[in-house]
């Protein structure tokens, strides 16, 4: 019964409903107005045909010899009979005032006796046309009658009324006809409506049930699982595409959590796998008394280094649920970069770098969270430093650029390699060890730098050419400052 209420069904209902209402409606219509049509037009044939014979009566009549001749009324009657029998297969009815009685066309009627309703009498004795069914005492059923009178033109004495009368089945034989074109018609248009319905919603239902399937894949962990482009360029084919898309999207986060869980598997096993070893080393006796402060030093080094893993994945599951919506100010980035390198002093003096600093002596107001972007300032300039070359210079840049603040940080030293230069911004991703002399180094702190930025909706470059890499990231100004930049 489910599969019965599924949108397939609905859309084919609805739509052969539609199309069967519309049918019954039109038919409808199209069966009064055809019916009224065919029997007006029975009406004027008859009241034609009827008032031709009632003129050729009058006319017999109203010769001069008629008095004398009845000879010659009867031969003129015969021939007006012969005329009404060559109209139609209507019969039709004459009266003869000197006979009392009527002639017809139907012989089977000839000398009946007939009884015309009142209703014919009061309209013919007013000079007047009827219209109306009745079985005149002589039909076994009622009949379509039209009686019209015929009066003399000189001195409109009544002769008699002439009535033509009708079948029932000649008044609606164009009716029937035209009924069955129209069933004929009604029978096509619903079956093309059932087989364009039926098409229409299996093309509608098919990639929402791909759709479904995929899904449930995806609850399985098959991520591989697409619906397959129809090409549409539609609703369903929008609605296609944004699937795929998100499944592609399922399919890289669920690779990245793969190489997340490889990666801190691996960075966690290697300091401990030092700590136990060295650690059951010096319980065990393995490792001389005289040895043991330098394994006790590599022990406490891989503890701190252990730690800072820790606390940079804590660092970064904290930032991934802030709203820094609700936490930026205005505060001065060139402040704030200038704290940064005295911070850095030490570490840059160590390596023996030197620093070509660009950075404006007035303040330069931006908007958002002051610690998280000095941050993001300190950390690349720990990684510029950290792969610079030595003796090399280092570049710290800040500027204006419309709305935005741009920093910049450069270094020269090796050439990251264009296919590696995209992933430097992903968890634990590290490029050739060689090229850093530091090995403490956990491979988040570019990703901390993404996610921050990421968090007040900027962005961050990075280009690596000729051994001179660059990493830039835009600031929004607050309004103070973007006031005073267009007045400038």
């Amino acid at each position: 019964m489910r599969r019965f209420r599924g949108i397939y069904w609905r859309t084919f209902t609805v739509t052969v409903g539609m199309v069967a209402l519309t049918l019954v409606l039109l038919g409808t219509s199209f069966f009064a107005l055809s019916y009224s049509y065919t029997v007006s037009q029975k009406r004027s044939e008859l009241e034609d045909n009827a008032g031709v014979i009632a003129q050729m009566a009058v006319d017999a009549f109203n010769k001069p010899e008629m008095v004398q001749a009845w000879g010659s009324l009867r031969s003129d009657l015969n021939q007006i009979v012969e005329v009404a029998e060559q109209m139609s297969d209507t019969d039709f009815l004459i009266w003869i005032p000197n006979l009392r009685g009527f002639i017809s066309t139907n012989s089977d009627i000839a000398n009946a006796e007939l009884t015309l309703p009142k209703a014919m009498g009061d309209r013919l004795s007013k000079g007047e046309t009827y219209v109306g069914t009745s079985d005149l005492g002589v039909y076994e059923k009622a009949r379509f009658v039209v009686a019209v009178p015929a009066r003399m033109a000189d001195d409109g004495t009544e002769v008699g009324p002439v009535l033509a009368v009708a079948e029932p089945n000649s008044t609606t034989q164009m009716w029937r006809a035209f009924l069955g074109i129209y069933a004929m018609t009604a029978i096509t248009v619903l079956l093309i409506a059932f087989v364009a319905s039926a098409t229409t919603a299996m093309q509608q239902t098919k990639p929402i049930r791909d759709m479904s399937s995929a899904a449930r894949k995806f609850a399985e962990g098959n991520f591989d699982a697409r619906v397959h482009d129809t090409g549409r360029d539609d609703e369903i084919g929008e609605l296609t595409e944004a699937f795929n898309t998100m499944a592609d999207s399922l399919q890289q986060n669920e690779q990245r959590r793969r190489e997340f869980i490889a990666n801190i598997s691996h960075e966690l096993k290697t300091p401990m796998t030092t700590i136990a070893g060295y650690a059951d080393g010096i319980l065990d006796g393995v490792i001389s008394p005289e040895e043991e402060r330098q394994y006790l030093q590599i022990i406490s080094g891989e503890s701190r280094r252990l730690s800072r893993l820790v606390r940079r994945m804590l660092d970064v599951s904290q930032l991934q649920s802030m709203d820094l919506i609700k936490q930026k100010h205005p505060f001065d980035l060139s402040e704030a970069m200038r704290r940064v390198l005295v911070s850095m002093e030490k570490k840059i003096t160590a390596r023996g770098l030197d620093v070509d600093v660009e950075i404006p002596e007035e303040e330069v107001i931006v908007l958002g969270d002051s610690d998280l972007l000095t941050q993001v300032v300190y950390n690349l300039l720990e990684n510029a430093a950290k792969f610079a070359s030595q003796g090399s210079t280092l570049f710290l840049g800040l500027q204006k650029q419309g709305e935005k603040a741009v920093v910049t940080v450069r270094n020269q030293g090796e050439t990251i390699d264009p296919e590696e230069l995209p992933r430097i911004f992903e968890r634990f991703h590290k490029t050739d060890k060689s090229r850093s002399e530091d090995k403490d180094g956990v491979g988040l702190g570019l990703y901390i730098v993404r996610t921050i930025l990421e968090q007040h909706q900027e962005k961050i470059t990075a280009t690596s050419e000729n051994g001179v890499t660059t990493f830039s990231f835009t600031v929004q100004l607050a309004q103070e400052e973007k006031a005073s930049s267009k007045s400038v």
